[in-house]
């Protein structure tokens, strides 16, 4: 989607940082996919930014290593969401922040002390995908992260039924887009 419209929530993901098959690793190898060497979030793993308004249009952003800054939000959001927009998002101090500077109206949800659901304003469409996400990713038993983008695409084209037979599968592959039915 050119823009997200209404009400968009959005979310950071965490997946582990992977250099699988590269020749020349920066770090001493993992075994069986391993575990990062800190708790919590580190520059061991990628953020992926999710955003989705409530028809379903869904954005994805590899931001980079670590926790999400608001100069990274900066970066990806304000080019797809409208101005009038309704952000909701969890408690993270950064989409505060960014929907200061952007002047776009927030609205953040306290998942930490158990509201999920305040009104309209929830994060669960989002996710919701980052739940599907995670569970396609199992199946490839590690995504390299520099082909990180590629799989986010992948999946965009899958989860909304985009493309219906094997045939327009193949011609999206090859870069034949005109024929990608959207729904």
């Amino acid at each position: 989607p050119l823009c997200l419209h209404g009400i968009a929530e959005a979310d950071e993901l965490y997946l582990l940082e992977s250099e699988k098959g590269s020749r020349h690793l920066t770090r001493p190898a993992r075994r069986r996919g391993g575990h990062a060497r800190q708790r919590g979030i580190s520059s061991e793993q990628v953020c992926i930014v999710v955003a989705r308004d409530r028809t379903g249009q869904t954005l994805d952003f590899v931001t980079g290593k670590g926790a999400l800054t608001k100069v990274q939000l900066h970066a990806c959001l304000p080019p797809v969401i409208d101005k009038d927009v309704l952000l909701v998002t969890d408690g993270h101090a950064a989409y505060r922040a960014f929907a200061a500077e952007a002047g776009i109206s927030h609205q953040a949800v306290n998942l930490h002390a158990g509201i999920r659901v305040q009104g309209a304003a929830h994060v669960q469409n989002v996710n919701a995908y980052h739940s599907r996400l995670r569970e396609w990713l199992r199946i490839f038993h590690g995504v390299a992260s520099r082909y990180l983008p590629n799989y986010l695409g992948w999946r965009w084209i899958l989860d909304a039924g985009r493309i219906r037979s094997p045939e327009a599968l193949l011609k999206a592959t090859v870069g034949a887009f005109p024929h990608l039915t959207v729904t």
